[in-house]
Parts: C-alpha cells; structure tokens; sequence
C-alpha cells in the first residue's frame, strides 16, 4: 500500500449511490474513494491538508483506501463555528 500527503483541491462526486464514487486531486494526482466516501465528504475540504493511502489502478488514478486529516475536519470546524455564539 502507499501512501501521499497533501492538499485537496477539486472535490466531485462522480456517482450517487449506496456509496457515492468521490473523485479529489492531491496535487497532480487524480484520486477516488468510494468506500468511506460520506465520511469524506463530511471531513474534507478543498484546501485541507490530509495523508491518503491506497494503490495505483490501470488508468493511474489513486484508489483510496485510507484517509487521515491533518487538523481539524470539516464537521468539527463547522461544530466549533456552531457554537460560538
């Protein structure tokens, strides 16, 4: 398995269903994830600094098995913005 770290950009949901095909950039790299892809979208966004791992498919996009932000995720920054009042 290998492993990346970077910033997201260009988060797509390429496929709605049971669980959502996400496609995100790190960099040059093109990756998708599908497996935890509603955690990711809940925990990811663009400009966030996260570490992925996974494997190289036959189109040379980066399956992503693994995912860990570096930070605060999305869901705790829009929960501390909540409650601020």
């Amino acid at each position: 398995m290998k492993s990346m770290k970077g910033y997201v950009s260009k988060i797509r949901v390429l496929k709605m269903s049971k669980t959502p095909l996400v496609r995100f950039s790190i960099g040059r790299a093109n990756c998708l994830i599908a497996g935890h892809s509603l955690n990711f979208l809940a925990d990811v966004d663009e400009g966030m600094q996260i570490v992925v791992a996974g494997e190289y498919n036959s189109r040379n996009q980066f399956i992503v098995r693994k995912y860990s932000v570096i930070g605060k995720t999305k869901i705790m920054i829009e929960f501390e913005n909540i409650n601020v009042r």
